[in-house]
């Protein structure tokens, strides 16, 4: 196995071993155990008790971070008519219908989200291929297939985020940088936190909630109380 560098050492040497820090002293650490010299991401990972080779357990939605997550994303939206400037008006990065369907095809994929209004969903279908498994396709489950136009663009914009379960029963997100206040970075883990204990698929058994660890783009992973997570999610 590959050795860690000098600086993830002696990041990894001010975290105790096998501890889970409270949510407010984990955040604190965050900063100083990215290793970065860009203003890293911060990913929450969760990993959660549940099957998901069983469709009845899948946990998957979204969520609007109270402080977003750091990046300015581009956001296309497939509509016409009055929606289409109603996207333009939300903020929206490109609108269009069979024209951005054609460019999309042709290759151009310069964007982070797609919302598509459900009467255009048909002609969408047709970039399944080029956009499912990049995790772009517009999707009714994650609030992206819809009419309500200027709230979708709006709330994505200002850092609405989509969680999904993996194969190994964790789901990973963004949750900030390294850049954000230690109580930035709180407000929006415990909000993630509380969105995923609110998904609970009525399938779960036993320990829903089983580790969380926030972690820099580059840097060792800190353990998180979940506990602290969830309550400071109430305060």
């Amino acid at each position: 196995m590959a050795r860690h560098g000098k600086k993830y050492r002696a990041a990894a040497a001010l975290l105790e071993t096998g501890h889970r820090y409270p949510i407010g002293e984990a955040c604190e650490l965050l900063p100083k155990v990215s290793i970065a010299k860009f203003d890293a991401t911060v990913e929450a990972h969760l990993r959660l008790g549940i099957d998901p080779r069983h469709a009845d357990q899948l946990v998957r939605g979204t969520v609007v971070l109270p402080h977003g997550t750091g990046r300015n994303l581009r956001v296309i939206v497939f509509a016409q008519g009055e929606k289409a400037v109603e996207a333009l008006r939300a903020g929206a990065d490109e609108v269009g219908g069979e024209d951005l369907v054609k460019k999309i095809d042709d290759g151009w994929l310069d964007f982070d989200v797609a919302i598509a209004t459900p009467d255009l969903m048909g002609l969408v279908g047709r970039l399944g291929k080029k956009l499912g498994p990049r995790g772009l396709m517009p999707n009714p489950k994650s609030g992206t297939v819809t009419f309500d136009i200027e709230r979708a663009v709006a709330e994505v914009k200002s850092g609405r985020i989509e969680f999904k379960v993996d194969r190994a029963g964790i789901v990973h997100a963004p949750v900030g940088r390294a850049s954000f206040t230690p109580d930035q970075l709180q407000a929006n883990v415990a909000t993630l936190v509380d969105a995923i204990n609110r998904a609970k698929p009525s399938g779960a058994k036993g320990t829903y909630l089983r580790t969380l660890t926030l972690a820099p783009t580059m840097g060792p992973g800190v353990h998180v109380d979940i506990p602290s997570a969830l309550a400071a999610a109430q305060a």
